[in-house]
């Protein structure tokens, strides 16, 4: 486990959102790195299939991409996206061997259901089976007003709430996640994938 040092000015995380229009073939990824005083000092951006399996190795890409050293934790907005693409934060984390948290705001029965509903039976298995893997989810507070939902490794529940907290400063969402939300939109309406 790495030592997190939650005081440090530069504490830098890398954020990393997609955004996907369904009938498109690919969507975009969009990783930021940003240090605690909300400075932004990097911007990578990858393409995934929509309803592929390959967000893990998108995910992997941005990071690899981006040549730094000085990445504290990656923080995911989501780890089912671009319509049921999987990410495995296990494999995730033991490749970038940095601190990970993934971020969901709702709370969910689980998607088993919506997955049977729109795959084969082969891939349906073999979805429900990454899904799975994921483990549940635990809600933190990082805020008094709002909860979240995270998955998280390499650090305990209250560092994961502590970088949170910190790096949110209205609503639910944390801002290298919502900045990287809005940029991969915005790639995305250039028609950059699809």
């Amino acid at each position: 486990m790495v030592l997190l040092h939650l005081n440090k000015t530069g504490i830098r995380v890398l954020g990393i959102a997609e955004s996907f229009r369904r009938g498109h073939d690919k969507s975009v990824l969009a990783g930021v790195v940003m240090r605690s005083d909300l400075v932004i000092d990097g911007v990578a951006f990858d393409e995934i299939t929509v309803g592929g399996m390959d967000a893990t190795e998108g995910v992997l890409r941005i990071f690899d991409s981006l040549q730094r050293s000085d990445i504290n934790v990656m923080m995911l907005n989501g780890c089912v996206i671009s319509w049921f693409n999987i990410i495995d934060l296990k494999t995730v984390y033991e490749r970038v061997r940095i601190p990970l948290i993934c971020v969901t705001y709702e709370e969910s029965e689980g998607l088993e259901t919506h997955i049977a509903k729109h795959f084969d039976a082969n891939e349906c298995e073999s979805r429900i089976d990454a899904y799975r893997k994921l483990g549940n989810r635990v809600a933190v507070k990082p805020h008094t007003k709002y909860e979240v939902f995270i998955r998280f490794l390499g650090l305990e529940k209250k560092e994961a709430a502590a970088v949170l907290k910190k790096f949110t400063t209205h609503g639910k969402v944390p801002e290298p996640l919502r900045v990287a939300s809005l940029m991969a939109r915005a790639l995305l309406r250039t028609n950059f994938a699809g």
